[in-house]
């Protein structure tokens, strides 16, 4: 769908198409590999083992491959701020659409609050003892006044860079992975060249256990190629090649992960992992010659990356909860776009609340927001598969411009993926959600939900959300025609 730039729809003002190849590839790229590999790469290889990591994140990039496989086909055709909000109404209808949205908008709240979190822990080998001003303890952990104020700052500072528009947001992310990937680089590089097999072992930790445990970490640390269709209305290039990219980003993104595990497991021992509080900055140093300064550089690539993901998921999540306003699904202001700067303000104001009080659940709270959003996303995943399935038979003759062979095939192995992952995080498990605070924070999240849908539905009435939906829809499919019956006659 290329339309043009401010293009006006019923009198109501629209998403303006600013974004190119380099624009969206920054954005996903930047947005996947954030700042979960600096802090928790350590955690994946004392879990599962140094093989046993690389194992984990080999079948968790499968997964999101073929997840991402039919995102590309989907965001492709349908090109709506979104995303798996419209797909999921066309296949399964509003409350379906309701439930994939609001699911995949807490992976993206997660994310968000998770970096609000991550910015106070790097800031600790960055300038020692800064924590200061005790204020109470969590889960074990003491939450100072210092610790805490960083990451609220930070939030607010991400949440204003947000507010003034995606063009700027775009291009700060540009810049800030290009510092990533040198610093990914050097890591990789360097720990492979001066590490050595030996200090891989064990390479195989707590059997399946620890297999699983890693597992369940990797929708998370993977979540972002699906920032592309979030952004859809926004990107000013031609439909199939959003589909080229979302998989291009997801592919960088699984050779990214496995080449740190690998670079990391041959640089540090397990007991050198074991007393340090920040191992792949203390893997940068050491496989430098114990410099310090590396391991500082290895930390700013680290904040880059902090920045870079806090970004793309208010980018995804703001849009996710445009979308749902604009259906009368949520209060509709929160589906207003800002009179100068075009972004989902209000949307966007309401992550920033939510990511500004994440610091004062304190440390503990990384892994609860990782387990707890991964739980979302991998349920928006199966949602969004199974949407791919029903509309290759419910609309066969939409146009597709990247469209995947074999069928459905694809659209089941990735039902199949997701649903298998969504599995691990249940009780009995070996992986399962800690209680009570993961699962505290699903059940918020679906009862905050719930009160929402039930207010928005209320006051707006099914009936208009319906239609909006229906109408959206037609537009697109009235547009892609007109543009298939040009390309025809051009031919």
């Amino acid at each position: 769908m290329q339309m043009n730039k401010g293009e006006k729809d019923m009198g109501e003002q629209k998403f303006l198409k600013t974004l190119g190849n380099r624009d969206v590839l920054a954005l996903s790229f930047g947005a996947m590999i954030g700042w979960g590999w600096v802090v928790t790469t350590g955690l994946w290889i004392t879990e599962a083992g140094s093989l046993g990591a690389i194992l984990a994140f080999i079948i968790g990039g499968i997964v999101v491959t073929f997840v991402g496989l039919t995102y590309a086909e989907l965001a492709s055709a349908i090109p709506l701020a979104g995303g798996e909000h419209t797909y999921s109404f066309m296949a399964m209808g509003r409350v379906a659409s309701f439930v994939t949205t609001w699911a995949i908008v807490l992976g993206y709240v997660s994310v968000v609050a998770f970096e609000a979190v991550a910015l106070p822990t790097v800031f600790e080998y960055l300038i020692p003892n800064y924590s200061q001003g005790y204020l109470y303890t969590i889960a074990g952990w003491d939450v100072t006044i210092t610790w805490a104020a960083v990451g609220m700052i930070g939030s607010v500072l991400i949440a204003a860079i947000n507010y003034r528009g995606i063009k700027f947001s775009t291009a700060i992310t540009f810049i800030l992975t290009l510092l990533i990937i040198i610093a990914g680089i050097l890591l990789i590089t360097g720990s492979s060249i001066s590490g050595n097999t030996a200090n891989m072992q064990p390479l195989f930790e707590s059997g399946m256990a620890g297999l699983l445990t890693v597992i369940i970490m990797t929708p998370f640390m993977f979540v972002g190629f699906d920032v592309i269709p979030q952004a859809a209305e926004e990107i000013d290039l031609p439909p199939r090649q959003i589909g080229k990219l979302l998989i291009f980003s997801v592919v960088l993104a699984v050779v990214w992960y496995i080449a740190v595990i690998f670079g990391v497991s041959r640089v540090l021992t397990p007991g050198e992992m074991a007393a340090s509080e920040l191992v792949t900055a203390d893997a940068m140093a050491k496989a430098f010659g114990g410099s310090q300064m590396m391991g500082t550089i290895l930390v700013l690539g680290g904040i880059g990356g902090i920045l870079t993901s806090w970004i793309g998921f208010y980018v995804g999540g703001s849009r996710a909860i445009y979308a749902l306003a604009k259906a009368g699904m949520l209060p509709q202001s929160l589906g207003e776009l800002h009179p100068k700067y075009n972004t989902p303000h209000k949307a966007i104001l309401l992550i920033a609340v939510l990511s500004t009080a994440a610091p004062l659940l304190g440390r503990p709270a990384l892994v609860w927001l990782v387990d707890a959003g991964g739980l979302g996303l991998v349920v928006a995943w199966f949602m969004v598969a199974v949407s791919f399935i029903i509309l290759r038979k419910k609309a066969p003759s939409m146009h597709r411009p990247f469209k995947l062979p074999g069928g459905t095939s694809i659209g089941w192995i990735a039902a199949v993926l997701a649903l298998g992952v969504s599995v691990l995080y249940m009780p009995g498990m070996p992986s399962a959600l800690i209680w009570p605070y993961e699962w505290a924070i699903v059940f918020a999240w679906a009862v905050l939900g719930f009160v929402f849908y039930k207010f928005s539905m209320a006051k707006y009435g099914t009936e208009n959300s319906d239609k909006h939906m229906k109408e959206e829809i037609g537009r697109v499919v009235q547009y892609e025609e007109k543009e298939e019956a040009i390309e025809e006659k051009s031919v």
